[in-house]
């Protein structure tokens, strides 16, 4: 399917679901409404990221020029842009989901498709968890394990260049 096409699959996925709620809910009111408050929960939980990733959106489309981009992350970003796709997805938090939009934000504004790929494979590389890989698994294979995570993230974003190339 092509993107500009618009399809109806979204709406008839949660005309099902309301249909389903409706049902259970005749079957089973208090499991129901237990989900429906777990859901809202989890919706209140999820708020907040949809803000920050909404309010990072507008800053980078305000602030940031697709040349500005195109130089640090581009198709001559060079080794910099490596350095700064694995540094970025090493120190970046929270749910990979909510860097979607974000990431084909950069992309549209030329950031290269290898860089986005090596970004989110070191997102795997968490410095938090460092201490806990050295306590169960050692020093020197965390060490190891860590350096061709990034090793190969690297190889990944080259081979995604190569392929896909950069989205215009």
């Amino acid at each position: 399917m092509k993107r500009t096409e618009k399809s109806m699959a979204g709406w008839y996925f949660l005309a099902a679901v309301i249909v389903m709620y409706i049902v259970s809910f005749f079957i089973n009111k208090d499991v129901v409404i237990s989900g429906l408050k777990y859901a809202v929960g989890i919706f209140e939980k999820v708020i907040p990221i949809f803000v920050l990733v909404y309010i990072l959106l507008v800053l980078i489309n305000y602030f940031i020029r697709p040349q500005q981009l195109a130089k640090h992350l581009g198709e001559g970003s060079g080794i910099k842009g490596w350095i700064i796709a694995v540094v970025a997805g090493i120190l970046s938090s929270g749910p990979i989901y909510m860097w979607y939009p974000l990431l084909n934000e950069l992309q549209k504004h030329g950031v290269r498709n290898g860089l986005i790929a090596t970004f989110l494979y070191n997102r795997a590389v968490k410095p938090a968890l460092l201490p806990l890989i050295i306590y169960y698994f050692g020093l020197k294979f965390t060490i190891v394990l860590t350096i061709v995570m990034v090793g190969i993230s690297i190889v990944q974003g080259m081979i995604i260049d190569k392929f896909v190339g950069v989205k215009s």
